[in-house]
């Protein structure tokens, strides 16, 4: 019997350097074992998801206030696709607008963070996304009812 332990694979768009740094840190000092990749704005993000050689993310961190293609654009793409519908998608974002809330689930958004602002409440928040996720795909839970605010 093979006693490996799960790899969550995670995949964070944001066009903020800083972030992207914070986060990584952040998702490295918790006790997951977890695979994060990087892109810098949603214009290549449909074409990375496509791409069978890149392994599919299990959570995908949407930042919503980005150049070229906002995130609720990338969002709205994303989800026109079936292949695409188990795809935890959580929205990490510094608004906290009520429409920009209702605008995101409504596009299918699974979970709505706003971006913490300190580096202990940011991995405390990680770690309840990664392992809420974790358990529903391991319980096979309507992903569907699977609706999240989390604001710090």
């Amino acid at each position: 019997m093979n006693h490996k332990k799960s790899v969550v694979d995670i995949l964070l768009v944001d066009d903020d350097a800083d972030d992207r740094n914070i986060f990584s840190d952040a998702l490295g000092e918790l006790k997951i074992n977890t695979s994060l990749n990087l892109l810098e704005d949603g214009r290549d993000l449909l074409g990375y998801l496509q791409n069978k050689k890149n392994k599919r993310p299990q959570i995908l961190f949407l930042d919503l206030n980005m150049p070229y293609k906002s995130g609720v654009e990338c969002l709205k793409e994303i989800r026109q696709y079936s292949e695409f519908d188990d795809l935890t998608i959580a929205i990490y974002s510094t608004s906290s607008t009520d429409k920009d809330i209702e605008d995101t689930f409504v596009n299918g958004a699974n979970i709505y963070i706003k971006k913490p602002k300190n580096f202990e409440k940011l991995k405390t928040v990680l770690n309840d996304v990664v392992n809420m996720n974790f358990q529903f795909h391991n319980s096979g839970l309507n992903k569907d009812t699977f609706l999240l605010n989390i604001n710090s």
